[in-house]
């Protein structure tokens, strides 16, 4: 089995539909040729880097123009610099 490991200080992200929105508030249907690139995606491997704040299995939020695109088995998959994360995705309790 083959899978991708990122190198240097480098995410691997995992980009999937979930994070992409299809209809507008008012159910306009989103053509795929005019959605936005998305900027949240799932953590799914991690390079060499000391103490990530970020985790395998973490949602994050990363820079609007970062990264490099791979189709790979079927999936598509984001390499980000490390640097280039924004926030991770964290549930809170409600008080």
């Amino acid at each position: 089995m083959k899978e991708l490991q990122p190198l240097n200080e480098n995410v691997l992200l995992e980009i999937t539909d979930e994070f992409t929105e299809t209809k507008t508030a008012g159910g306009i249907i989103i053509p795929d040729t005019a959605k936005e690139k998305p900027q949240m995606a799932k953590v799914n491997a991690i390079g060499n880097i000391e103490n990530p704040g970020v985790s395998v299995g973490d949602t994050v939020i990363y820079k609007k123009y970062a990264g490099t695109e791979v189709d790979f088995g079927g999936r598509k998959f984001l390499f980000v610099p490390y640097a280039d994360l924004l926030a991770k995705i964290v549930e809170t309790e409600e008080i």
